[in-house]
C-alpha cells in the first residue's frame, strides 16, 4: 500500500501529522515539487493506492483519473475541491474524502493585502533595501468604502473587522439576503453599485460556472481610477487579461492577488511585470493551524478508509462500489 502526499512546497507535511500511525506495510511518499504534465504525473502516481491532494494545487480531471487504475482513495483537503472531477472519480470507484478548513486564515491574509496595497508596504520594503527613503504616499482605511463580493463565512468576518477601521461596507452576492447583510453590518447593493462606489473591492465568492469571469473588462471599467481590487478567492473569477490591462493602463490604482488562473504562476506572466500589484502565491490557507487540520484529518481519513469505514466522503454514492482498500 503506497500513500503519496503531493505539492508539499514548504516541506511541512511530515511534521503536521503523526504519520507513524499508518499501519505496517504502508509506504509514505512525500513530493515537494509540482507537476503539470499529465504523463509525468501518471508515472509518479502509477503505483499509488492513496493520494493526498492539497487543495487545488494538482488537478484530477477525468483523463488523469482514468490512467490511475490503482488509485483507491483521493484524500482532498478542505470542504470541497473544484479541481477534482467528482463524477469521474465516482464512476471509477475512487473514494474522495475531505477535511475541515480554516476559519480565519484567508480573512487575515486579505487584510494583510489590503493594508499592503493601501500603504505600499511591499514597495517601500524593497525601496528601503535599495537605499531609498519614503517614496510613496499611502491612504487611510478610515472613512473609505469596502465592497465585499460574497458575504459568507470569510466575507462576513471581513466585514466585522472593517468596522474596526471605521469603514463603510457594501456587499453583493447572487443570493445575499437583507438579513445576512444586516447581521454583518453591510449594505446590500447591486454588483454594479458595489464596483462603482467602493474604494476597495475584495472577492470572497466560490468559483462556479456562474462566477467564472464575473469581473471582466466591462465590470472593471466601473471601478474608480483610485480603486483597489483584492482577490483571495479563485483566480478565474476575474478575467486575468482584462485586469492586467486595467492595471497597466492605470485605469485602477492597484490590485492584490493571492490566486491566479494558472498556479504556480509562470515566471513570464504579465502580472509580474506590473508595479501596481501585490502578488502572493496562494497563501490564504497556508498557516500552521490549517496545515495541522489538513494533514491531521487526512491521516484520520486514510486510517478510516483502510479499516473499511471511510469517513468525510464527498462522493457518498461511490460507497459499496468503490475499489477496496487492500485489493
Amino acid at each position: 500500500m503506497k500513500v503519496a502526499l503531493l505539492d508539499d512546497y514548504q516541506r511541512a507535511a511530515r511534521g503536521a501529522a503523526d504519520w507513524s500511525r499508518l499501519p505496517v506495510g504502508c509506504e509514505l511518499a512525500v513530493f515537494h515539487d509540482h507537476i503539470d504534465d499529465e504523463d509525468a504525473l501518471v508515472r509518479r502516481l502509477a503505483d499509488c493506492d492513496i493520494v493526498m491532494a492539497l487543495r487545488e494545487r494538482t488537478a484530477f480531471p477525468a483523463p488523469l483519473l482514468e490512467r490511475l487504475p490503482r488509485l483507491k482513495l483521493l484524500a482532498s483537503t478542505g470542504p470541497r475541491n473544484a479541481a477534482i472531477d467528482m463524477e469521474a472519480a465516482t464512476r471509477l470507484g475512487i473514494v474522495v474524502c475531505s477535511t475541515a478548513g480554516g476559519a480565519y486564515s484567508t480573512m487575515e491574509l486579505t487584510w494583510g493585502l489590503i493594508l499592503g496595497l493601501a500603504r505600499h508596504i511591499p514597495h517601500e520594503h524593497h525601496a528601503l533595501r535599495q537605499g531609498a527613503w519614503q517614496s510613496t504616499v499611502g491612504i487611510e482605511l478610515n472613512g473609505r468604502t469596502l465592497g465585499i463580493i460574497g458575504l459568507g463565512q470569510i466575507g462576513g468576518r471581513l466585514a466585522h473587522v472593517a468596522h474596526a477601521f471605521r469603514m463603510r461596507v457594501l456587499a453583493w452576492s447572487e443570493n445575499l439576503t437583507a438579513e445576512r447583510a444586516q447581521e454583518c453590518g453591510a449594505e446590500r447593493v447591486s454588483l454594479e453599485r458595489l464596483l462603482s462606489d467602493s474604494d476597495i473591492v475584495t472577492i470572497h465568492t466560490r468559483l462556479s460556472p456562474r462566477t467564472r469571469g464575473l469581473l471582466g473588462a466591462a465590470q472593471l471599467a466601473l471601478l474608480k481610477p483610485t480603486a483597489l481590487l483584492v482577490n483571495t478567492s479563485r483566480g478565474p473569477i476575474v478575467e486575468e487579461a482584462a485586469l492586467a490591462n486595467a492595471l497597466r493602463e492605470r485605469r485602477i490604482a492597484g490590485a492584490a492577488l493571492d490566486v491566479f488562473d494558472r498556479e504556480p504562476l509562470p515566471a513570464d506572466h504579465p502580472l509580474l511585470k506590473l508595479d501596481n500589484v501585490v502578488l502572493t502565491p496562494h497563501l490564504g490557507y497556508v498557516t500552521q493551524e490549517v496545515y495541522r487540520v489538513f494533514y491531521g484529518e487526512t491521516l484520520e481519513n486514510i486510517l478510516a478508509f483502510l479499516s473499511g469505514t471511510p469517513r468525510r466522503v464527498l462522493n457518498a454514492e461511490v460507497l459499496g462500489n468503490h475499489r477496496p482498500p487492500k485489493a
